[in-house]
C-alpha cells in the first residue's frame, strides 16, 4: 500500500489523514464481496475490503449459504442430468424478459466456472443438495434437485484470532440453537427421513464431547460452523491466506469520480473521513436498503417495516445505492424484495424468516377474514407477494397474516422460535411470549376472538382443509402437489406429506409479517457487473454485485441460493473484468 497527501472530496477538506491507494476497493464483507476480493488478488491485484460493522460477513453470515448453480460439476459427479439447454429453458421461463439476456446468460454460463475455481483455489467447499428442487416445478427445464449447493461444515479453529470478528450465524439455523448442521442434515430431520433420530444423537454427542474447544473459546459455540456462516468463514480464511486487508468499523460514505471514471471512495474510520484511491476499480457489495425505513417507504409496497426484515439491524441501509445514484447510475427493481414471511421475537435484533415450517402438515395461514390466500408451502418470495396482493384486495386484512395450528402440530413440529412441545412444552416457553409471539385458546372461536379475525371464516377454512388432508388433494391451492412443496413435508404423513387435519385443541396462532431477506432492486449493471447509466453506458471503474445491484433474476427466485449464487458469480466476473481492463486513474 502507498500513501499520498492528495486532497479528497469537499467533505474531507479538514481531514489530515493521508490517502491510501489500492488496485481494487471492495465495499462490504459478505460472500460476494470476499469472492471478488480473492479472485482479484489471484489476478495479481492489490485489494482492500472495507466493512462498516465491527464484524465481517454481513447478511451472508446469517444465511443458509446455499448457491443456485445450474449445470454444476457436483451434480454431474453423482450422475445428475443437467445442461445449458435445460438451464436456459428454465431460467427464461422464470425470469422472462425482465432483465437483459446477456446478464442472465452470463450468470448461467459463468456460475459453474466460479464455484469450480473457488473450490480449486480457496478453502470454500460445497456439496450438492441432490434432493432440493428448483422452486418453480411447473416450468419446463426445472429439476427436482441438483442445482442448489450446500456449504460443507467448516472448522472455526482455522480462523485463529479472526474468529471473534465473525458475525455469528442465526440460532434459528442451528440444531437446538447452537449445534451446526448442513441444510442436508436439517432437511433429513425436518422431513423425518430414515435415520434422522440417530443423526441428531450423533450431532449432540459430537458437540458435548468437544469440551476442550468450549473451554478454549469460553463460549457455547460449536467448533464447527455451517450454512452461510461456514461460507463466510472459509472465505475469510482464504483472504487471510492471501494477506488481503479487511478494515472493520469503516463506514462507506461516497464515490469519487474524476474525468468520467470512479477512482476512489470516501470512508469514515477512527472518527475521520478518509479517501481511498482505487487504481483500477471499486466493487460495491454493501447490501440493499432494507434497513433504511425512509427508502422502504419511498420504494417498497406498503405497508413495510424495517422490523419485519430478517437481516441484521443497521446492516444494509442503501449507502451503495445512494452513492451510485448521485453519480448518475441507472436503477431497477426498487419496488421488489427478496420476500420472506417473518415472525417477531422480543429481544432479537431481527425478525425470523419462516422458510420450512409453512410446509409442515397441520398448519395453515389465513388473513383477517379467516381465509387462506395462498399455498402455504409455496416459495417464500411468492408467499409474501401473495400477502401484498391479498392485502390490497381485502383492504388491509392480510398483513399481518396468521399461522394457525393445533396441539398435535405443536407437539410434533417447530414454528419459528417455538420448538416442538415434545422437547419444549408451553410451560418452558417465555411467559412474555404468550399473547405476543403466540396466542392460545381451547377453541377456534376463542382463538379468532383473541386475534381479531373472523371466527366463522376460520372454522369454515379449517373444515375444508381437514377434508383436503383426508383425500390428499388441496382443491384450492394444490399444496403438496409438487416436489418443492413436499421437500419439507413430513415423509411419514400420507396421502399428502404437507397436509394433516387440525382437530385437537388447544389451538395456536402466530402473527406473520411481510418480511424479507434483503431488497432485490439496486444499481443496474451489465454482464461484467459494471454499473451503467440510463443510456446503457458503463460507468468506468464502478462495479456492483449482490443486493447493491438490481437482481439478474428479475422478479423471480428460481431456486435455493438465488441470492448468493449471483452475488458470488458477479463478484468473480467483476474481478476478472478489472484484471483484464486495468487502467491507472490516479
Amino acid at each position: 500500500m502507498r500513501n499520498f497527501n492528495w486532497p479528497a472530496s469537499e467533505s474531507m477538506q479538514n481531514s489530515n489523514q493521508s490517502v491510501a491507494e489500492y488496485d481494487v476497493v471492495v465495499v462490504g464483507s459478505g460472500a460476494g464481496a470476499m469472492t471478488a476480493a480473492v479472485t482479484a488478488a489471484d489476478q495479481g491485484l492489490e485489494v482492500l475490503v472495507v466493512e462498516k460493522a465491527g464484524q465481517y460477513g454481513g447478511t451472508s453470515a446469517l444465511s443458509g449459504g446455499g448457491i443456485w448453480i445450474p449445470n454444476n460439476h457436483h451434480f454431474k459427479a453423482i450422475g445428475g442430468k443437467d445442461s445449458e439447454e435445460l438451464a436456459w429453458t428454465y431460467l427464461k421461463g422464470a425470469v422472462g424478459d425482465r432483465v437483459d439476456e446477456r446478464r442472465l446468460r452470463a450468470y448461467m454460463l459463468q456460475s459453474p466456472k466460479m464455484i469450480a475455481w473457488l473450490e480449486r483455489n480457496t478453502r470454500v467447499r460445497y456439496a450438492v443438495a441432490a434432493k432440493y428442487p428448483d422452486y418453480y416445478q411447473h416450468l419446463p427445464g426445472s429439476l427436482e434437485g441438483g442445482r442448489s449447493l450446500d456449504p460443507e461444515l467448516f472448522d472455526l479453529s482455522q480462523l485463529g484470532d479472526e474468529l471473534s470478528k465473525l458475525r455469528e450465524g442465526s440460532p434459528g439455523n442451528m440444531l437446538m440453537g447452537k449445534i451446526a448442521w448442513t441444510a442436508r442434515d436439517a432437511h433429513k430431520a425436518m422431513s423425518k427421513s430414515t435415520g434422522w433420530r440417530m443423526m441428531i444423537i450423533w450431532m449432540l454427542l459430537r458437540y458435548k464431547l468437544d469440551f476442550r474447544w468450549r473451554k478454549k473459546t469460553g463460549s457455547k459455540r460449536d467448533r464447527r460452523t455451517a450454512l452461510g456462516n461456514a461460507l463466510v468463514a472459509s472465505l475469510r480464511a482464504s483472504l487471510m491466506d492471501r494477506n488481503i486487508p479487511l478494515w472493520l468499523n469503516t463506514d462507506f460514505h461516497e464515490l469519487i469520480e474524476e474525468q468520467g471514471r470512479v477512482c476512489a471512495v470516501v470512508v469514515k474510520r477512527d472518527g475521520e473521513l478518509r479517501r481511498i484511491n482505487a487504481r483500477h476499480g471499486v466493487i460495491l457489495a454493501a447490501g440493499g436498503f432494507e434497513q433504511n425505513q425512509a427508502l422502504r417507504d419511498k420504494y417498497l409496497p406498503q405497508p413495510t417495516q424495517v422490523a419485519w426484515s430478517a437481516t441484521p439491524a443497521g446492516a444494509n441501509t442503501g449507502a451503495g445505492l445512494e452513492a451510485g445514484q448521485k453519480i448518475g447510475a441507472a436503477t431497477d427493481l426498487l419496488d421488489w424484495g427478496w420476500w420472506a414471511p417473518s415472525l417477531l421475537v422480543p429481544g432479537e435484533d431481527r425478525a425470523r424468516g419462516v422458510f420450512a415450517e409453512r410446509a409442515f402438515p397441520g398448519a395453515i395461514v389465513v388473513n383477517g377474514l379467516g381465509q387462506r390466500f395462498v399455498n402455504e408451502a409455496t416459495p417464500y418470495l411468492e408467499f409474501v407477494d401473495a400477502m401484498y396482493r391479498d392485502n390490497a384486495a381485502t383492504e388491509g386484512k392480510c398483513i399481518p397474516s396468521w399461522v394457525i395450528f393445533d396441539s398435535k402440530f405443536r407437539f410434533n413440529y417447530a414454528m419459528g422460535p417455538l420448538m416442538p412441545a415434545q422437547i419444549m412444552p408451553d410451560s418452558r416457553l417465555r411467559k412474555t411470549w404468550l399473547n405476543n409471539v403466540y396466542f392460545k385458546a381451547d377453541t377456534l372461536d376463542a382463538l379468532a376472538e383473541q386475534i381479531g379475525i373472523d371466527g366463522a371464516g376460520l372454522k369454515n377454512t379449517v373444515q375444508r382443509v381437514n377434508g383436503y388432508a383426508r383425500t390428499g388433494v388441496d382443491l384450492e391451492f394444490e399444496r403438496g402437489g409438487n416436489a418443492f412443496d413436499c421437500y419439507y413435508g413430513d415423509s411419514n404423513i400420507s396421502p399428502n406429506p404437507c397436509l394433516a387435519p387440525m382437530e385437537k385443541g388447544p389451538y395456536y396462532a402466530m402473527p406473520m409479517y411481510a418480511g424479507d431477506i434483503g431488497t432485490k432492486g439496486g444499481l443496474l449493471t451489465n454482464e461484467h457487473a459494471q454499473v451503467v447509466r440510463e443510456n446503457g453506458e458503463a460507468i468506468a471503474g464502478l462495479y456492483a454485485i449482490g443486493n447493491t445491484s438490481a437482481s439478474v433474476l428479475g422478479t423471480a427466485y428460481p431456486g435455493a441460493g438465488g441470492t448468493l449464487g449471483p452475488a458470488m458469480t458477479f463478484g468473480y466476473l467483476a474481478a476478472l473484468h478489472i484484471a483484464q481492463h486495468q487502467t491507472v486513474s490516479v
